[in-house]
């Protein structure tokens, strides 16, 4: 089945159109990605090490904030390192095949990324509203089981996206107005009436992002409200860890709601605000969740200590 959907296409490769025309500044963009995409695998690194060598992986929220820096790291290193190879080619020229990959790919690891946030304010409500039950209900099996609910759902969600890109025909026009392969720049070059499948694309999306965006921000003034009843040494404790989780969320779903609510046709800044997701928001969670977390902080210091003084040995 899946030969006689890529068999209906003349296409066998497109080209991106990429972020800029001028070759100096792609040349100086290449560079900064570059940097970029280094801060995201040294911070991403460093959260994973602190957390699975230390007693932090037996706690719920440093378990999931682990899934989410693995995620990070995944997610860019899908996007940027071609990013960065294209910005410095001449030609930028992708396969059909390496083209459904990196969009089956994409979507996976940002809807596991998505619901694994999820899991996480899930966590923080619990923690906040049922303290005397967290322990019970955030048990490490139940974890598991969201780990793989999440999975799951990811897996939905990109399956019925490919398979609904693979379903239409691409007859001649192959430059793609991006600068990897997604959804909407993708249906912009199929070459029949796209109405149901732009609506498709609306609801698997677009939808999906608005519903989870929206149930974590009533989650969210839920948890705040149900801090007033805790001491003051409580609310200090949480606010930072609320806080953390309430900043890196709007980091990634606004953008991702403004590019993928809208239908394919509209003409907005999809490219350019795609870049806040894939690259600025992973290059950032790892600074977010450090810098105003003691507790990651305490385990940091002690994990590079521990590592320092085995090496003088």
């Amino acid at each position: 089945m899946l030969m006689q959907l890529i068999s209906q296409n003349n296409v066998t490769e497109f080209v991106f159109l990429g972020l800029w025309e001028d070759k100096q500044t792609e040349l100086l963009f290449c560079l900064l990605f570059m940097l970029s995409y280094l801060a995201v695998l040294m911070g991403n690194f460093i959260i994973l090490l602190t957390i699975t060598c230390s007693h932090l992986i037996e706690k719920p929220m440093y378990y999931f904030l682990c899934h989410l820096s693995l995620m990070d790291l995944s997610f860019t290193s899908t996007v940027v390192p071609r990013l960065i190879i294209d910005l410095a080619a001449e030609q930028k020229n992708i396969s059909y095949s390496a083209c459904m990959t990196q969009l089956f790919s994409v979507h996976l690891l940002a809807g596991v990324e998505i619901f694994i946030l999820v899991s996480m304010a899930f966590d923080c409500y619990v923690a906040i509203v049922k303290p005397l039950h967290y322990t019970v209900i955030m048990n490490r099996q139940r974890c598991n089981t969201l780990i793989i609910v999440v999975w799951g759902l990811g897996l939905w969600h990109s399956i019925a996206l490919l398979l609904m890109i693979l379903s239409v025909p691409f007859c001649g026009p192959n430059q793609i107005n991006h600068y990897m392969c997604d959804v909407k720049p993708l249906l912009k070059l199929v070459c029949k009436n796209i109405h149901v499948v732009n609506i498709l694309a609306i609801v698997n999306s677009g939808i999906v992002l608005v519903v989870v965006f929206l149930v974590l921000v009533a989650s969210y003034i839920n948890i705040l409200y149900n801090l007033r009843t805790h001491s003051s040494a409580g609310q200090r404790e949480a606010l930072p860890t609320c806080s953390s989780h309430i900043m890196v969320a709007v980091l990634f779903f606004v953008p991702c709601i403004y590019i993928y609510a809208p239908p394919t046709g509209s003409e907005n800044k999809d490219m350019e605000i795609s870049v806040s997701y894939s690259v600025i928001s992973p290059m950032l969670n790892p600074v977010i969740y450090s810098l105003r977390n003691v507790e990651m902080k305490f385990a940091m210091w002690k994990e590079w200590s521990r590592m320092a003084h085995s090496e003088l040995k």
